[in-house]
């Protein structure tokens, strides 16, 4: 069973990353779908997942401001939907 989920709600700051996908298919956007159906991860999930890749990444903070408004504006809109 893989632990993300387990991380997830023990507050740990975990991220999906790829690992050379051109040499091994493990392109970021697959490892995101295919771990989500393999642990039920939630639209919650997905989005701390991705903010969490952000506050790792070595991103200057003014482009990291503008990358967590951008993806707070999308996840309010999901949830709007999912209603």
């Amino acid at each position: 069973e893989h632990p993300i989920k387990n991380m997830l709600n023990n507050g740990i700051k975990a991220t999906l990353n790829s690992d050379d996908p051109a040499y091994f298919g493990g392109y970021l956007n697959d490892n995101f779908l295919q771990t989500a159906e393999a642990v039920t991860l939630t639209h919650d999930d997905i989005f701390t997942l991705i903010k969490n890749s952000f506050e790792a990444s070595f991103v200057d903070d003014n482009r990291k401001m503008e990358m967590f408004t951008l993806l707070e504006a999308f996840h309010n809109n999901i949830n709007k939907a999912d209603g």
